[in-house]
């Protein structure tokens, strides 16, 4: 007997992917696998009541705290990919390895997912499950299923798809973010109304300020109170989604080339991410930060293409590890008009002495003001000597301010 684990979510993609898995490529039995990253409760529900409508053999499984994991690593990082959170990106990989794992242990001959050949998560899913044995199928990318075909297929076979947002929208979601596209959003000219968004109200004048606690880059606590990590993801998306936080609009490029219209909520995600950040401007000297900016971006785009497992990834969490070390202290956030605003931030680490800083003191330890006079007069010299050389060619007479460096033995 042949078998193939599906990802299964019980729309109407992997729905129909039940039946052509066994038509078309002649599979026995179909399993169906969810794995549960923090969607909403009614998607186990459909998922479950479609498997049980199309007698699939069906597992659940819970992967939560792989991913709240997975979305702090990401904050250690300040991992973002053209300026919005990664969450969709960092849920693959390890709703892939679930399923890899399900597949296994059912003894299946193969591994398929729903995805078409447009997007990114045909991607995602395939970097991990092809380092395995196992066929790879994907339905709707092999057969060039296009949406309308699939609603006709399903009345066809009469199969268990309820209609709803899906045939307006397209949404994801997990414990980090929230993304809708599809429909009208697909109009880059298009005003989206309020009815796209779950997570966030539209801003408002109101305020309110709170502070997260960080240990060695890992967000820990909350106003005082530790969380473990789920937790506080939840939390800071229910209490920074009242003020509006972490809504994103915006023309995405896709790893195919395709340019694609998205719109994202994210809440805790920007929180996080702000707080973090600030923190580490606060412990890390200047060419530490410069230097991590390089590493960042490369470890999201590496998470943005699910390549988390990437040997390079390895080597870049080395160094974010080292730095992270000092990355322990509290940030204070205000919420407002949408904005997740630090506004304090308090380390034993800090690189930075109040006495050295202020304005009301004369000089720095044992640096007087004097002494930066020889290093501004240096500052800009090459470029003042540049300027001269240039205005000498041109012949215009033009005489370069040298701040008393003597030309004349020139």
């Amino acid at each position: 007997m042949t078998r193939v684990a599906l990802a299964f979510s019980g729309g109407l993609d992997t729905t129909v992917c039940v039946p052509l898995l066994e038509e078309e490529w002649g599979y026995d039995e179909v399993v169906g696998v969810t794995v549960d990253v923090g969607q909403p409760d009614a998607e186990f529900a459909e998922a479950e009541e479609t498997a049980e409508a199309l007698d699939l053999e069906h597992y659940v499984v819970d992967a939560k705290a792989e991913f709240a994991s997975q979305c702090l690593e990401s904050v250690r990082a300040n991992a973002t990919y053209q300026g919005y959170p990664l969450g969709t990106a960092l849920a693959r990989p390890v709703i892939a390895e679930a399923i890899l794992d399900v597949a296994r242990e059912n003894d299946c001959d193969a591994v398929a997912h729903g995805c078409t050949g447009k997007g990114n998560d045909q991607l995602r899913f395939e970097a991990v499950w092809r380092a395995s044995d196992l066929d790879v199928i994907a339905p709707v990318r092999e057969l060039g299923l296009t949406r309308e075909w699939e609603m006709e297929y399903a009345a066809e076979k009469q199969l268990p798809v309820e209609g709803g947002n899906e045939g307006v929208w397209s949404i994801d979601t997990n414990l980090w973010s929230r993304s809708i596209e599809g429909g009208d959003l697909e109009q880059p000219g298009h005003v989206p109304g309020e009815e796209i968004y779950d997570w966030t109200r539209s801003p408002s004048g109101d305020s309110e300020e709170v502070e997260i606690t960080f240990e060695n880059g890992y967000p820990v606590a909350v106003d005082g109170e530790a969380m473990e990590p789920i937790a506080l993801i939840e939390h800071l998306n229910e209490v920074a989604g009242e003020y509006g936080v972490g809504r994103t609009d915006m023309m995405e490029d896709r790893m195919l080339g395709l340019k694609v219209r998205e719109n994202y909520e994210h809440p805790a995600a920007t929180t996080l991410l702000n707080a973090h950040e600030t923190l580490e401007s606060l412990v890390l000297t200047k060419e530490e930060r410069d230097f991590k900016r390089r590493v960042d971006d490369e470890w999201s785009q590496k998470g943005y293409e699910g390549l988390v497992d990437a040997p390079l990834m390895e080597a870049l969490e080395g160094f974010i590890d080292a730095t992270q070390t000092r990355v322990t202290g509290t940030v204070t956030i205000r919420f407002e008009g949408g904005q997740a605003r630090p506004v304090g931030r308090d380390s034993e680490y800090a690189v930075y002495d109040e006495s050295f800083a202020s304005f009301n003191t004369e000089d720095v330890g044992s640096i007087t003001q004097a002494d930066a006079t020889g290093v501004a007069k240096y500052h800009g010299f090459q470029e003042r000597l540049a300027a001269k050389v240039l205005a000498e060619a041109k012949g215009d007479g033009t005489e370069a301010v040298t701040d008393g460096a003597d030309w004349s033995e020139e």
